[in-house]
């Protein structure tokens, strides 16, 4: 395992990361949330994702039922506020929820302090300075080392630098976008001033594109998928998205590797990608994402070129 700077940040966070959206609670509990994150950390994940939206809280929970059971100084744990409820000072980047928000986090994980914590969304209706200085407060009391946005554009982001260099606030550290082969433009095009002038970390998601290339949805979707389940998630595009997934398939059979590995390896080459967030709901899943690691070192000049080639085909 590689253990990568977050951006300019002192912090490594393992190239590999274990995320609980989706799964932990709505599709596994107690029992196969600890059988994983005991075997990510065997495996040398030492980063943890998590949020305060993540079914509604027991993501947060079960994780630090968990978290008890390593010593704290090999992890990193992160969380991420802005959706905590239905009250109308539950939502948002707000100074009163981003604190309280943050405070019930750290209760339902059971820790003192996060070292990562995210803007899960831009909030519209809040001032950045209001933010930003909430972000600086909750910095310099220890409730969390380092902060940073999710899903953020470029402008906003560089923004909050402008703000925070201003107010003489701590600076955010990391961004977590979307990122995968059918979803590129943020972090290789939009936001490459931020990683020239800052140095900005990123923890990407998604590096399955919500498990479309895994290669599970090539014949349909079934009726106990994510997809079926949570039908937001299905592209318009989708029977193009697919096309092109046997595509990769096939080349991911050239270089004796699972279409996911292909895919999670491909985002692991970008030199800007901190950390990938993986996500699993059985042991298997987690160990064959894990095999990425090794297939990203057969990919040469030749194979990235065929991989690109058909991550751009127009659809």
């Amino acid at each position: 395992m590689q253990y990568n700077h977050l951006g300019k940040a002192g912090i490594r966070v393992s190239e590999l990361s274990f995320g609980s959206w989706i799964t932990f609670s709505k599709q596994i509990g107690l029992n196969e949330v600890k059988t994983l994150m005991h075997t990510a950390f065997d495996h040398g994940i030492n980063f943890f994702d998590n949020a305060e939206s993540y079914a509604h809280g027991e993501a947060e929970i079960l994780m630090g039922k968990i978290v008890k059971e390593f010593r704290r100084e090999d992890l990193v744990i992160s969380s991420k506020i802005f959706w905590g409820g239905n009250g109308p000072n539950d939502t948002g980047l707000s100074r009163k929820h981003l604190i309280e928000g943050t405070k019930n986090s750290l209760k339902r994980l059971q820790l003192d302090y996060l070292d990562l914590l995210f803007c899960h969304r831009p909030d519209p209706n809040t001032p950045i300075e209001e933010t930003v200085l909430a972000m600086d407060y909750l910095v310099r009391e220890g409730f969390v080392f380092y902060w940073g946005t999710s899903e953020w554009s470029e402008i906003q982001i560089e923004t909050a630098y402008q703000v925070a260099s201003s107010w003489n606030c701590i600076k955010p550290t990391m961004e977590q976008p979307k990122y995968n082969l059918f979803f590129r433009d943020h972090l290789e095009k939009e936001y490459l001033p931020l990683f020239e002038k800052y140095n900005m970390g990123t923890t990407i998601w998604s590096p399955l594109a919500s498990g479309i290339l895994s290669g599970k949805y090539n014949q349909g979707i079934p009726s106990d998928s994510r997809l079926a389940k949570e039908s937001w998630l299905v592209p318009d595009n989708f029977m193009q998205l697919i096309a092109k997934t046997k595509k990769l398939e096939g080349l991911a059979k050239e270089i004796s590797c699972t279409l996911a590995q292909l895919a999670i390896a491909w985002c692991l080459k970008n030199p800007h990608v901190s950390s990938v967030i993986t996500g699993a709901t059985k042991t298997e899943q987690l160990l064959e994402n894990l095999g990425a690691i090794e297939i990203k070192t057969k990919f040469t000049p030749e194979i990235m070129k065929k991989i690109n080639a058909i991550s751009n085909e127009k659809t």
